[in-house]
């Protein structure tokens, strides 16, 4: 089974002639594309807007139950680690440009 070959020429030339008429309609053109964002702009209006709030939510039959024991887990290990951060912050490090090299006077003079 063989493809039709694409001829580009043809589809150069035909977008030339639409920019150009397109170009020379410019007034038309602003209103087309004008008037397909706004069908296109209602429609997504229409859809996010309108039938959300037509839509009534599903009501679970069981109310939520809330897991003390896992946030007991979590607050204890955020506990910790502000505990650890805060040692952290309390520990002192060496400094190692403290030091003061004391060279001998012959090559300071120098």
């Amino acid at each position: 089974m063989r493809l039709p070959q694409i001829k580009f020429d043809k589809i150069k030339e035909f977008l030339k002639k639409a920019s150009l008429f397109l170009a020379e309609k410019a007034f038309f053109t602003f209103l087309g594309f004008f008037s397909l964002a706004l069908i296109f702009s209602s429609f997504l209006f229409y859809k996010n807007v309108i039938l959300a709030n037509k839509a009534q939510p599903e009501i679970l039959g069981k109310p939520l139950q809330f897991n003390e024991k896992l946030l007991n887990q979590i607050l204890k290990e955020m506990e910790n680690r502000q505990r650890i951060f805060e040692e952290i912050e309390k520990k002192q490090y060496l400094d190692p440009f403290s030091k003061i090299i004391s060279l001998p006077e012959e090559e300071l003079t120098e």
